[in-house]
């Protein structure tokens, strides 16, 4: 079954792409609001509505915040995937679990075309910063971003908690942090739309009569346990253009962010599950994923990843051993690897996890890619295609 549903999505892969129609609305106005007052890049004035000192004052501190994850991490990553990565991966990258972390699948992809991140978080209301006429509010909600925003600076990812916080509030997390990693980046949007899945995974862009017929209907958790936002559900999803900023010729990058539940029950058969297999093959990464992907409720975000990509970065909480090897994998360890981070996770696959670093010899890792082990040390994993076996000899 999963074999005809690729071909046939295949076959419609352009549907399921899509482009704009035409009275889709842009939010490209209020996403350069953020690019100037949240993620404190561009050249732009700070507009009258807004309070510049306060602006002023939250950008001298996130200076501060970018100089630091520049080196940390930015200039330490790059040179190292460079070094591993092969040459030909698609340019088409999906990063389950990957809320709020555009950054890094930049960081990992730097010459990729569309970038696709799913978590539990809604993308939000990107209108909100426009209307924070009051100091005190603004500065409330600048300080409530750089708080929530601290591990993706300082730790190379986002903390559950954190993503929830910003569900609700003038600067919601998803739409803010994203952006905040295509300035980091070095890049500026150029359109931020938002959609809906049809049936069959593709995208349906919303119209201004679409947004309004939703206005009072809020975007509700996607899972039991996690937090129901204060915002439409108009802006569930969002597609963020970009180019390298300044370069009004430079190619565009499209990011998608969905708002979807991978756990099997949610996914399997949903139009989530049809959009990815209509992209085809993809290179794909994971990191600070709670280790879901090694759970059985899991499997079929695993099982589309080891039947569709072609390479694969991660930390430990990628794709276990048993599963790689079957799916015709090998996997290279760099750091190193005692257990996991959050005790819940040990068990038998834990185990195998640590005799795979254990198996290899200890290649030198000099940045944080997702959680530490149980040990705080820094830890990456590569999931790639297993070299043909040697003819036997006669």
């Amino acid at each position: 079954m999963r074999l005809v549903l690729t071909a046939a999505a295949l076959l419609g892969g352009i549907a399921i792409a899509g482009s704009a129609r035409a009275d889709a609305v842009d939010y490209v106005k209020d996403a350069r609001l953020y690019y100037r007052a949240v993620t404190c890049s561009g050249t732009e004035p700070v507009p009258a509505t807004l309070d510049t000192p306060t602006v002023t004052k939250h950008c001298e501190e996130m200076a501060k915040r970018f100089a630091r994850f520049t080196e940390t991490y930015i200039q330490r990553a790059q040179p190292f995937f460079a070094g591993v990565r092969p040459a030909g991966l698609p340019q088409t990258v999906v990063y389950p679990f990957g809320g709020g972390d555009l950054v890094s699948a930049l960081v990992t992809y730097p010459d990729a075309q569309e970038i696709t991140t799913i978590s539990l978080e809604h993308a939000g209301d990107p209108t909100r910063l426009a209307a924070m006429t009051d100091k005190k509010q603004l500065g409330a909600a600048l300080q409530a971003y750089r708080d929530a925003i601290y591990g993706l600076l300082t730790l190379n990812d986002s903390t559950s908690e954190n993503m929830r916080k910003l569900e609700k509030g003038g600067i919601p997390g998803q739409l803010s942090f994203h952006l905040t990693g295509m300035a980091v980046m070095g890049y500026e949007p150029v359109s931020l739309r938002f959609f809906q899945l049809k049936d069959d995974g593709s995208i349906a862009y919303l119209s201004q009569a679409d947004i309004d017929a939703l206005a009072a209907t809020k975007a509700r958790k996607v899972k039991h346990g996690w937090v129901d936002t204060d915002f439409s559900e108009a802006f569930n999803h969002m597609e963020l253009v970009f180019r390298k900023a300044g370069d009004p010729k430079a190619p565009t990058i499209t990011h998608r962010h969905i708002a979807g539940n991978l756990a099997d029950k949610a996914f399997k058969g949903s139009p989530l599950e049809k959009h990815l297999l209509a992209k085809g093959k993809i290179a794909a990464l994971t990191k600070a994923a709670s280790f879901l992907i090694w759970e059985a409720g899991f499997s079929g975000i695993r099982d589309y990843l080891l039947a569709n990509m072609a390479w694969m970065a991660s930390d430990a909480t990628g794709i276990p051993p048993r599963f790689a090897r079957k799916a015709g994998f090998k996997q290279v360890t760099y750091g190193t690897f005692k257990g996991p981070f959050l005790p819940e996770a040990n068990g038998v696959i834990a185990e195998e996890m640590v005799k795979l670093w254990e198996s290899q010899p200890r290649r030198r890792l000099g940045f944080r890619y997702g959680y530490v082990d149980s040990e705080l040390g820094v830890h990456l994993m590569i999931t790639q295609p297993a070299p043909p076996p040697e003819p036997k000899k006669k």
